[in-house]
């Protein structure tokens, strides 16, 4: 199972991880830690230098609740990073974070090799246009609602069922828009409870049945730090815990915040699988 990026082919036969750079000043976990050009470029090193794969940008906040970013704040917050990094790591895969067309297309332009958007398109309807003329990687994940409701919006006749259904909708719609690399999201935290949560992990390897590649958003996440009665800060140890759990049930990335310590955990389980 591969996906081509600007010409490269991924093999994701082997599980890959997605390094997280929010540029955002109200992330939950790391919400204005980048400031300056010496903190962003160090913290792409570092996670280039774990083995990241990926580096996954994000200008728009889309933690539950989160204030609501105008476009031009989004393009201003995003492009001049996107340039300033890969000017100097000019060989890296950048995933941009976005469900806007205008940000994805022009962040395209600029140089990134995919596009990551929360609404698989169904908060701007040109989305899947622009994804089919730059040919790129599409991650598609499911949300209903937007990050400001969709808290309200959990409510499903049977989640797994509902989930299946609509990863088939946009599959078809982006296929007969020409778009080949599709990458799948259930979208852990979107307008889901714990317990759906839980309830989607337990069940993530029927996803397979899609025939397109999995990538989960664990990392730190209330899923987990709640459960543990702790805080995003205290949460890594869980978030190691819950990605075994997705990597044995068949997850071809994973998006994180700590890059090191998710490809330890890609290590060991292969070897796991390795020694049947």
């Amino acid at each position: 199972m591969t996906i081509n990026c600007k010409g490269t082919l991924v093999d994701l036969s082997s599980p890959k991880v997605m390094g997280i750079l929010n540029l955002t000043p109200d992330s939950f976990y790391d919400g204005g830690k980048y400031k300056n050009e010496k903190a962003i470029l160090g913290q792409v090193e570092s996670m280039l230098s774990h083995g990241a794969t990926f580096i996954d940008m994000g200008a728009y906040s889309s933690r539950p609740g989160a204030e609501h970013v105008p476009e031009n704040e989004e393009m201003l917050r995003m492009l001049p990073i996107l340039e300033l990094v890969l000017k100097h790591f000019p060989e890296t895969l950048i995933s941009i974070d976005t469900f806007r067309a205008s940000v994805a297309g022009k962040c395209l332009e600029i140089g990134a090799a995919l596009i990551n958007d929360i609404s698989a398109g169904n908060l701007d309807v040109d989305m899947f246009d622009t994804i089919s003329n730059y040919q790129a990687p599409y991650i598609m994940m499911h949300l209903k609602g937007t990050p400001q409701s969709m808290q309200k919006k959990a409510v499903y006749d049977d989640l797994i069922k509902d989930l299946l259904f609509y990863f088939s909708q946009k599959m078809n719609l982006a296929e007969s828009k020409k778009i080949n690399d599709i990458i799948i999201d259930p979208g852990f935290g979107f307008a889901k409870t714990r317990e759906q949560n839980y309830h989607l992990l337990n069940h993530l390897d029927l996803f397979q049945t899609l025939k397109k590649p999995i990538l989960i958003g664990l990392s730190r996440k209330s899923m987990i730090y709640k459960i543990l009665e702790t805080s995003p800060q205290e949460a890594l140890n869980g978030t190691t815990a819950l990605h075994a759990v997705a990597l044995l049930k068949g997850v071809h990335i994973l998006r994180v915040h700590d890059v090191k310590e998710a490809m330890e955990c890609v290590k060991l389980i292969e070897n796991l699988k390795a020694n049947v």
